[in-house]
C-alpha cells in the first residue's frame, strides 16, 4: 500500500532545531521511505500507544497511520522523541 504523506504544523519547528544536512537526510528518507513503507515500522508503546517512529540516525520520526495516510508527528533527537510536552 502507498501512503500519502502530511505534516503536522509542529515539524517545521522541529526541522528548525535540526542542522540543515540533517535536515535534509530526514526528508529525503521520509520521501523515499515512508510511503511505501509506513506500516512496517516499529509500533510504540506504553502513552504513545498507536504510532510508529522510524529511525534516522540519532533522529525519529513520529507518525500516525490514518486510513492512506501517514501524518507526521513530530521529529526529534532519541534523547527527547518521548517526552510530552510537560516534561520537555
Amino acid at each position: 500500500m502507498s501512503y500519502k504523506i502530511a505534516f503536522k504544523k509542529s515539524v517545521g519547528r522541529d526541522l528548525k532545531r535540526i542542522g540543515k544536512d540533517q535536515a535534509d537526510r530526514i526528508l529525503k528518507k521520509i520521501e523515499e521511505e515512508l510511503p511505501e513503507k509506513a506500516d512496517t515500522y516499529p509500533s510504540l508503546t506504553v502513552k504513545f500507544t498507536g504510532l510508529k517512529k522510524c529511525r534516522v540516525g540519532d533522529y525519529r520520526i513520529v507518525y500516525s497511520l490514518i486510513g492512506d495516510t501517514a501524518l507526521v508527528l513530530r521529529i526529534r533527537h532519541r534523547r527527547e522523541a518521548y517526552r510530552s510536552n510537560d516534561e520537555s
